[in-house]
């Protein structure tokens, strides 16, 4: 297995939940290079309240890392953000401050509070409107999507993207998210899949993880999950 890409992972050291060390991030690194990823985007957070991060910091942060890790053999590094929808995000994003994928077509969103946003279709569409996929980061670990994940869909008809947080599918987050995980998988919500690893003990979880999609739905799945479904995200190719 070669040629993946990772679309959200916490490898910038000492940014926020994820590794703390440049030690950790070139460990982590090297494992995902090892199960196959030659492309991985760090990933920090802007969530108000907790990693109220600038665009500008999370640059800073992510080239002090690259310049302190020792690039030879890892897979090519570049730099996202997974970015908490609330009103003060939204307004950043409309604003340009955000932190798009590169080359600035696809953006990384993520849901926490149990309520979804008023309007939310609505605001995700204006944000397609202005030229950006949202990407939704783990749909299976939002509770609003426990009861009934087949609610996602509505978003999706607006243009967004849906990405699986691979662990999910091992239990790493619980029964509840494990489950609306391959309930998602079935109904073919998912564009891509992704680590979103913050330190190296989550690499024996992905390995595991990606193993049982592979025995469960064949190498052809794992391609589009990690090889072409990223890609089409990138180029801004997600067809509602």
């Amino acid at each position: 297995m070669s040629g993946f890409v990772d679309l959200h992972c916490h490898y910038v050291a000492n940014i926020d939940d994820g590794v703390r060390t440049i030690d950790e991030a070139q460990e982590l690194l090297r494992g995902l290079g090892r199960l196959g990823f030659e492309r991985v985007f760090a990933t920090p957070h802007m969530r108000p309240g907790m990693f109220d991060h600038t665009r500008g910091q999370l640059e800073s942060a992510f080239a002090n890392t690259l310049a302190q890790l020792d690039r030879a053999g890892l897979p090519e590094l570049a730099l996202g953000c997974e970015h908490t929808f609330d009103n003060v995000v939204f307004d950043r994003i409309v604003a340009g401050e955000g932190l798009p994928y590169p080359p600035g077509k696809a953006i990384l969103i993520e849901f926490y509070d149990a309520k979804l946003p008023l309007h939310l279709p609505q605001l995700l569409a204006q944000l397609r409107r202005s030229g950006l996929t949202p990407v939704i980061a783990h749909p299976e670990r939002v509770p609003a999507f426990w009861e009934d994940p087949a609610s996602l869909e509505p978003l999706l008809d607006v243009g967004c993207a849906a990405l699986l947080d691979t662990c999910a599918l091992v239990g790493k987050y619980g029964r509840r998210p494990e489950k609306a995980a391959r309930q998602l998988l079935e109904l073919g919500f998912y564009d891509a899949a992704c680590s979103d690893a913050h330190r190296p003990s989550d690499l024996a979880l992905l390995e595991k993880a990606m193993n049982q999609l592979h025995k469960r739905y064949g190498q052809d799945e794992l391609d589009e999950l990690f090889r072409h479904g990223p890609h089409k995200i990138l180029e801004g190719a997600v067809v509602p």
